[in-house]
Formats: C-alpha cells, sequence, structure tokens
C-alpha cells in the first residue's frame, strides 16, 4: 500500500474543521472524503470526484454497512407504527394517574417522571433513537402536565440513549462501531467490542451524573433557567423553534383506533425478545471451536441480529395490527415508508461516516499517526489525549456518528 505520510492526516482534519466552523455535518464530511481520493487519485480533479463516488457506494460492498444502513430507515418505521397504532397515547394515558400535578405532591411526581423516562430509555436498549425517539414522544405531555422543561426531557432521552446503548452490544451502536472496527482489520470485532466495555468512563459518568440530578433535584446553568421558565408556563425559550422532526414524532392516533399501550409494547418488546435469539443464530457455527454461550456470541453478527430483529418486530406488528383491524395492509406500507423518509438523514451521514473510515484506512491515517507518536508521546497519554480529541470533536460537530468514524480510524492502529 502506498504510504501518504502527513496527507493522510488532511481529509480528517479538513471534515473536523468545518464541520466546527459551518455546523454543517453533512458538507464536512463529504468535502473531507473529496479531499481523500483527490490525494489518491494525485490531485486530478476528475479523478477526485469519480473516486469519491466509488467510495460512497463502495460502502455498500460491506453487508455489514448496508445492514446498519437499512436497519436505520426500519427504525422510522417502528416509530411510526407505535404513534399510528395509538400505542404510545395508549402508554401515556395509562401512566398519567401516577403522576399527579397537585401541587402538595408535585415535586414527588416531577421527580418519578424522571426516573421513569430515564429507566424507559435504557431498557429500550436496541437503538439509540429508537430509545431517544420514544422517550421523547411518550414523555413530552407527561412533562408538560408537570411543567419540567423540555431540555430536562431532551437531556434525559439523549443521556439514557447513546450512553447507555454502548455499554450493551446488542444494538445498532454495537452493529456501527462493530463494523469501523471490521474495516480496521480487527478479526473478531465483537469480542474487541466486549472487551472494550469496562473502559467506557463517559457513558457511565454520563448515566451516574444523570441521576445525581435527577435524585437531588438540583439545576445549574441554562437548565435552571429553562426550568424556572417552564413553572412559569413557558415551554419554548423566546425566539427558539424545536428541532424535532414532525415526519416521526409528532404522528397523531389513526381516527376511530382505541388508545392502548398494548400496541406500542408488541414492537418494542418483539424485537427486544428476538435479539439474543438472533445473536445465537448468527454466531453459531458447526466449525466454530467453542460452542459455549460466549463463544458463540463473540462469533455473532450484531448488523445482521439488529436488523433481522426489527424486521421481524415489524412482521409481527403488521400481523397483529391487520387483524386487530388498526391499520389496513395498504396503511401499514404507507406508514413504513413514511417512517423510512423521516430517517434519510441520518441514513446519509452513517453512509458518510463508513465513507470517510474507509479512507482513511486507505490512507494508512492511523498507521502514520500511531508511527509518529512513537518515541514523542508516552503511551499512558494516548488514551487520555484521544478521549478529549473525541470529546471535542464530538461537541464541536454534534454527531457521535461521525465521531467514531473519525477517532476509530486513529484509535485502533495507534492501540
Amino acid at each position: 500500500m502506498q504510504e501518504y505520510g502527513f496527507l493522510s492526516v488532511i481529509p480528517p482534519l479538513i471534515a473536523i474543521f468545518l464541520a466546527i466552523r459551518t455546523k454543517q455535518v453533512f458538507i464536512s464530511l463529504l468535502t473531507g472524503i473529496f479531499i481523500g481520493w483527490l490525494i489518491i487519485g494525485k490531485w486530478n480533479i476528475l479523478s477526485g470526484v469519480l473516486l469519491t463516488i466509488d467510495g460512497i457506494v463502495n460502502v455498500f460492498q460491506d453487508p455489514g454497512n448496508t445492514r446498519v444502513i437499512i436497519f436505520t430507515f426500519l427504525v422510522g418505521s417502528l416509530i411510526t407504527f407505535i404513534q399510528v397504532s395509538g400505542g404510545v397515547a395508549g402508554f401515556v394515558n395509562s401512566v398519567k394517574k401516577y403522576f399527579n400535578s397537585d401541587e402538595n405532591r408535585i415535586n414527588r411526581s416531577r421527580k418519578k417522571a424522571q426516573i421513569f423516562a430515564a429507566f424507559t430509555g435504557m431498557i429500550i436498549f436496541v437503538e439509540s433513537n429508537i430509545s431517544a425517539l420514544t422517550v421523547g414522544t411518550i414523555f413530552r405531555p407527561i412533562f408538560d402536565k408537570l411543567k419540567i422543561s423540555r431540555e430536562k426531557l431532551a437531556y434525559i432521552a439523549d443521556s439514557t440513549s447513546a450512553p447507555s446503548k454502548l455499554l450493551i452490544p446488542f444494538n445498532g451502536w454495537g452493529a456501527f462501531i462493530m463494523g469501523l472496527l471490521l474495516t480496521q482489520g480487527i478479526d473478531n470485532p465483537f469480542l474487541g467490542l466486549i472487551n472494550a466495555m469496562p473502559y467506557n468512563f463517559y457513558p457511565i459518568l454520563v448515566i451516574i451524573v444523570l441521576f445525581y440530578f435527577i435524585m437531588s433535584g438540583k439545576d445549574i446553568g441554562t437548565m435552571k433557567s429553562a426550568e424556572i421558565r417552564t413553572k412559569k408556563g413557558k415551554v419554548f425559550n423566546e425566539g427558539s423553534l424545536p428541532m424535532i422532526s414532525d415526519e416521526i414524532t409528532i404522528i397523531k392516533t389513526k381516527k376511530g383506533i382505541k388508545e392502548n399501550s398494548l400496541n406500542m409494547f408488541i414492537p418494542l418488546g418483539s424485537m427486544i425478545l428476538i435479539m439474543p435469539f438472533m445473536l445465537l443464530y448468527t454466531g453459531y457455527s458447526t466449525e466454530l471451536n467453542d460452542n459455549s454461550f460466549f463463544g458463540i456470541i463473540g462469533n455473532a453478527s450484531g448488523s445482521k441480529s439488529v436488523l433481522y430483529s426489527i424486521f421481524f418486530a415489524i412482521i409481527i406488528s403488521s400481523f397483529y395490527y391487520v387483524i386487530k383491524k388498526i391499520m389496513t395492509i395498504r396503511e401499514i406500507i404507507n406508514n413504513t415508508l413514511k417512517g423510512m423518509s423521516g430517517m434519510i438523514s441520518m441514513a446519509v451521514l452513517i453512509l458518510l461516516a463508513f465513507a470517510i473510515g474507509n479512507l482513511c484506512n486507505e490512507l494508512g491515517t492511523g498507521q502514520y499517526v500511531s508511527e509518529s507518536l512513537k518515541g514523542i508521546i508516552s503511551p499512558k497519554f494516548i488514551p487520555v489525549l484521544l478521549f478529549l480529541s473525541s470529546c471535542f470533536i464530538s461537541f464541536s460537530t454534534g454527531t457521535s456518528w461521525g465521531t467514531f468514524a473519525i477517532m476509530i480510524a486513529i484509535a485502533v492502529p495507534i492501540s
């Protein structure tokens, strides 16, 4: 493989710089990808453009990448199902009685609602988007009733979505990270992910801090201001615009349908229950030396498992909705496509994340950084530097997907 030296770090640096300056993650990643292929194409602009197109298309050559992208679309379909069927509304109605808005008991109810929301986010471990969207959709009316700020709801939903999912490999995040590890030459990405779990200090700390604020009732900074504003009856800050896609989160129950929480539990529950069986199914092989539970799980395909799980969950839900006359077959198809359309942005982001990860591997970015750091920085400080760099990139760009794609391509070769 040709060595590109310092040029190999230019594409991710450009992507990071543009993302920070412009806040346009798609354009930033795409520009970084183009610059990388321009370097490989020996600075021929036409070659750079054509190689960029091929590089993005070639993401689909990896079945694991393709499965993760398809899974992302199906997430939108499932979220649409549980709302149109009245499952979300039924759940909200069934739990409202536990949260008393009476002045004498409202503080206890506020704490209970936040704890309930946090645990709901963690229980829905299959995928972070499903977790965040479900928590936001279910608890928005409850939080509004108890005059808890939308900012607090967003904080709880976010803190229990990706962070908690990173501690459980049997979900979309696990599949995404295992796909990135596979592109870096890790033979068994599942076991690699399992071994890294105890070192996920950030998500562990995020969850601990979240429950500290919930249990103590303390708020600081802008969160404190948001809580004061909400208690005065102002849901939104003046001049602010809600950053939630109406296509996914604000969908009314179909007219004439009885609101029933069972219509939500069947899709989500079936997906969660099917997941372990799919891991065993994809991991079992007669040629496997270790046929123990952990040996089979270690050989499992995360991307296959999450895709199969959500696919069967949608099939089971569809049969249930048709039998119960909640939806017709035509409505099932329409809602499936409607949900998919709401996830296009996320799917494109994941596509570009895979593409820049493959590019960095092609350029040998990680290998170059690894060789450059040898003898300059003590190995003891490398984890700290990688963590701080990841925090800075993620905070500045607003995307963990892009951060993982960039940093794993650098961190794995260094380690």
